[in-house]
């Protein structure tokens, strides 16, 4: 049977996501701060000569962490945050005094946030529970100061130690919704109607392809108050993997789906053909997708009487996996749902129940993906706050390169 090829042009798209509050994917500029310069002060009071070196050491950098929060369903409050930056360690000072160390940045995002390196495409970190905090980008180290420095043999040092440089480093951050039960289907094939039926959530439902733009979540309530949750993404075609309709935007939110729900009309010519080709979408996308436990429901089951719900059922398990459970429902019609509801909650109790935090996250490719800010500029680097002065500071800053390897080991 030849299937319909369903198009979105761009233009119509973007505009549709500018007005939703759904946001799963933001890129975003990242820098620690620089760590403070140590102090090649010396020591000057009245009555006593030869104070000696008493500069302090600088403070450290800012470091930048990411942390999953619950209470954060999207990724919307970080869209016009382009910008995440740390502030500098102080400088050091006379009296041994320390710089301060700089602010901390936590950038809060959703559990199930997955972070990649916007320029390489490299995979970072996930961030799969509730309070899970990973560092990003780590500070610079202050610097030390001449009271470091000084020795039995080299009594008045005159030189210090800069600050370690800020580490900046532009990210993806993808939003992967964690829910137990995935709908996948083409376009129309009943997923927003099945979901408004057995959860509370209102999609969009209409007679015409991509009705749904945006995932979807709601809880379905099971007996004795127990209940899980159900994700219905958009309609998959055939070329979603590399692109076609909505493509690769949504693909991702069924990677942490513990079970699939595969829906075909029952009107469908080939049943089996339309679940090969969604099952092959989605192995395109990610080979380990296979590895999930899958259900096969034959929807809009009340145009049909049972005799012909017995042809079906016969000529399925022939093409079909034996192991594949099938059941027939109508959303519209609120058949089989109850039937449905005890086969998924079967399904998500087994032992060999799928786990998040055992994808294999893979590399992505920034090249297929815009922005609307590539030509936006980067803020300039942070300049001392205070210029070096050789008469009270000493003539001579030493590099963290300048130092022998056994003092280097000491700074660690």
């Amino acid at each position: 049977m030849p299937f319909l090829v369903y198009s979105l042009s761009p233009s119509s798209l973007s505009a549709t996501m500018a007005e939703s509050n759904f946001v799963d994917y933001v890129k975003i500029y990242c820098r620690s701060g620089k760590g403070g310069r140590g102090s090649t002060h010396f020591r000057r009071e009245k009555y006593i000569p030869k104070g000696g070196p008493d500069g302090g050491d600088g403070g450290r950098g800012g470091d930048i962490y990411v942390r999953a929060n619950e209470n954060y369903w999207t990724l919307l409050h970080l869209r016009y945050q382009r910008h995440v930056i740390s502030t500098g360690g102080g400088n050091g000072s006379g009296k041994r005094s320390t710089g301060a160390d700089g602010e901390d940045q936590i950038i809060e995002v959703p559990v199930g946030t997955v972070i990649y390196d916007a320029e390489t495409g490299e995979f970072i970190m996930d961030l799969s529970r509730d309070g899970q905090q990973e560092l990003l980008l780590k500070g610079g180290r202050g610097g030390k100061g001449n009271t470091f420095f000084k020795t039995s043999t080299n009594q008045a040092p005159r030189y210090a130690q800069p600050g370690e440089p800020a580490r900046e480093r532009t990210v993806i951050l993808q939003l992967k919704m964690l829910a137990d039960v995935g709908l996948v289907g083409l376009p129309n094939a009943g997923k927003s109607t099945l979901l408004s039926v057995l959860t509370a959530a209102k999609p969009k439902i209409a007679n015409y392809p991509f009705t749904t733009l945006e995932p979807n979540l709601g809880m379905v309530r099971y007996r004795e108050d127990r209940s899980f949750v159900m994700a219905d993404i958009p309609g998959i075609i055939e070329g979603a993997a590399e692109g076609r309709g909505l493509g690769l935007r949504f693909l991702r939110h069924i990677e942490r789906n513990a079970l699939l729900l595969f829906m075909i009309p029952a009107d469908t010519e080939r049943i089996a053909d339309e679940y090969r080709l969604l099952l092959g979408e989605l192995t395109k996308y990610n080979a380990e997708l296979l590895e999930k436990r899958k259900v096969l429901a034959i929807t809009k089951c009340d145009l049909i009487d049972e005799e012909i719900q017995g042809w079906i059922r016969e000529e399925l398990q022939n093409e079909l996996p034996e192991n594949l459970p099938l059941i027939f429902i109508s959303g519209a019609a609120h058949q089989g749902l109850s039937e449905l509801k005890d086969l998924l909650w079967h399904e998500l109790n087994r032992e060999t129940k799928h786990r998040a935090e055992s994808i294999i996250q893979q590399a992505i490719d920034v090249t297929s993906l815009t922005w609307d800010d590539d030509e936006e500029p980067l803020p300039p680097l942070d300049e001392d706050d205070e210029p070096w002065d050789e008469e009270e500071d000493g003539d001579l800053e030493l590099d963290w390169d300048d130092l022998e390897p056994s003092t280097s080991e000491d700074l660690e």
